[in-house]
């Protein structure tokens, strides 16, 4: 399966997903006084841990059922820098959602969201945690991942 990166085209509006808050703090910027660029990326992995914690996906710890989940790809494209510390937020939505697998849209962008910094897409895939092989999701996350726009019924191909 190959995933690619939203173009303009396919970012929703922000009447699709959640626009979460985020910082960047001082000791995010690089040399240059710019978000280091390994920066986004936590900034968007910070942004989707809390958003699922707060479903009370992942039990205690984070990392229980659901919650217990890696990465498979992070594609980014930088559209300009941020140059200021501060408040920001990302934006997230459902792409994609497999039997085992979810593919996310997000951007970096300002606390109100109408300037984008960074934007691509991100797939997980669910794993046991015994074997470390992919396994279902639970009935919740399908629930979960409609409110961020996934379409009813989801794309259930994916793995």
């Amino acid at each position: 399966m190959t995933v690619t990166s939203p173009t303009a085209a396919d970012i929703p509006g922000a009447d699709v997903g959640v626009l979460l808050p985020v910082v960047v703090h001082f000791d995010d910027l690089d040399s240059m006084g710019l978000l280091h660029n390994g920066h986004y990326q936590v900034l968007v992995e910070r942004a989707w841990g809390w958003f699922w914690r707060g479903k009370g996906v992942g039990g205690t710890s984070g990392l229980e059922g659901d919650g217990f989940n890696v990465a498979k790809t992070f594609d980014i494209t930088y559209d300009r820098p941020v140059a200021e510390i501060g408040a920001y937020a990302v934006h997230l939505w459902m792409r994609r959602l497999g039997t085992t697998s979810a593919t996310a849209g997000y951007r970096v962008c300002s606390a109100d969201g109408k300037v984008t910094y960074a934007h691509g897409s991100r797939t997980v895939v669910r794993l046991d945690s015994a074997t470390m092989r992919p396994t279902p999701w639970s009935g919740q996350v399908p629930e979960i991942a409609r409110t961020l726009g996934l379409p009813e019924g989801g794309d259930h191909h994916a793995r």
